[in-house]
């Protein structure tokens, strides 16, 4: 088991797979995977499946975390409504720890003023919302700049994945 701590945020309406897809990766990996919502209990995926929080996003040390990851559907539009989840991801890439966004959770990153300046991929049909924001528009299936990981869909999640774990397992990286 590694000591490294990979924190999801969770909200209603989530995309089911880029939730699910990237916590079970990053267990595989061996790294604390821990889901963090506006408050406790139990939320809802757009095709039905469910996810218990393990804790409030206002609880979480930017400190304490290795990694952020932001799964899409319509949740970040929910997160971004919570003062407490917009300031963690703000903070975690502040502090220059992986911050991984999909699909939709592009909408987080514009609410957390990190993507000036930044390449960056999302669902397309937010292009406007993070160019707006100031992010450099690529359509390509992930994009990493620094810190910074976003990619576009469910069929992206490989590629997702295996930049958000490159990033942790890094040797220049000690986080």
């Amino acid at each position: 088991m590694s000591d490294k701590k990979v924190v999801i945020l969770l909200e209603d309406l989530f995309e089911d797979l880029e939730f699910w897809y990237p916590c079970i990766r990053m267990r595989e990996e061996g790294f604390q995977v821990i889901s963090a919502a506006p408050q406790e209990g139990t939320y809802h995926g757009k095709q039905g499946l469910s996810a218990e929080a393990d804790t409030i996003a206002e609880q979480v040390s930017a400190e304490e975390v290795d990694a952020l990851i932001i799964p899409g559907g319509y949740s970040p539009d929910r997160m971004r409504r919570h003062a407490a989840m917009v300031k963690l991801v703000k903070a975690v890439f502040d502090r220059g720890k992986p911050v991984a966004a999909i699909c939709h959770g592009g909408w987080m990153l514009a609410s957390a003023g990190v993507l000036k300046d930044k390449k960056a991929t999302g669902f397309f049909s937010i292009k406007d919302d993070m160019e707006n924001a100031g992010a450099r528009w690529v359509d390509q299936e992930v994009a990493v700049d620094g810190n910074l990981i976003t990619s576009r869909n469910p069929g992206d999640l490989p590629a997702f994945c295996k930049a958000i774990i490159r990033q942790l397992l890094s040797p220049s990286r000690r986080i």
